[in-house]
């Protein structure tokens, strides 16, 4: 579950701009906002490495995150969302959401597929394919869960999993249409390899036989045409 607790420590940022935010990053800082219930947004910056660490821990990307700005009280916040350098893999910018941890909320979890190795239709020699890799759910901010498995040992060749055959832990609601396609099992896609067609060099020599044959019929006169003679 994402109920691990991780103290954040946060410091404002005085300016914000491209060049600022440039600044911060070849410091090892984040550039961010921290968005109150009740109050102005903040921007702030996030040590990279703490960051990271928070984001890596057990509750992953739903972690509730202690936000301590400049030394004040601890806000429960979690991550909104983030922009990351898809080249470097470093997280570029975050925005944080300060969370009333007795309201529940709208987050985004993972989906596991597990027991495929026990699936008939793959036993079979059948294609799985998961075609939605996320659910949307409500809960607490604490009871939030990293990740849904998904049980699909029992899927048949050909059958199909939705959203309504995910099961949610208790005190979490699926909040997505029940008849979005999940995963399915299908026949797997044959590929016909085409006929290899002769060689340049090959086709040219097959060409060449017939006048080649030709010629050498030419160079001996039959018996009994004009030309010949005999003793």
């Amino acid at each position: 579950m994402a109920g691990e607790r991780i103290k954040l420590e946060v410091q404002p940022r005085e300016t914000t701009g491209s060049r600022e935010t440039r600044r911060l990053r070849r410091e090892g800082l984040v550039p961010g906002v921290l968005y109150g219930n009740d109050t102005e947004p903040h921007a702030i910056a996030i040590p990279e490495r703490e960051l990271r660490r928070a984001l890596t821990g057990a509750g992953g990307l739903n972690a509730i995150l202690d936000v301590v700005l400049d030394g004040g009280a601890a806000h429960p916040s979690i991550l909104k969302e983030y922009q990351h350098d898809p080249l470097r893999g470093k997280v570029t910018h975050v925005d944080l959401l300060e969370v009333r941890l007795d309201q529940a909320i709208i987050a985004t979890v993972s989906i596991h597929l597990v027991g495929a190795e026990d699936s008939p239709g793959v036993r079979e020699g059948g294609a799985l394919s998961q075609i939605a890799r996320e659910v949307n759910v409500e809960a607490l901010p604490m009871e939030v869960p990293e990740h849904i498995d998904l049980d699909v040992s029992g899927m048949e060749m050909g059958d199909t999993l939705r959203v309504s055959d995910v099961s949610a832990p208790d005190g979490v609601t699926l909040v997505d249409d029940p008849e979005t396609v999940v995963a399915t099992l299908t026949l797997p896609t044959r590929v016909e390899e085409p006929e290899e067609a002769p060689a340049e060099g090959e086709e040219a020599e097959v060409e060449g036989e017939a006048p080649e044959a030709a010629a050498e019929g030419a160079a001996e006169p039959a018996e009994g045409e004009p030309g010949t003679a005999e003793g």
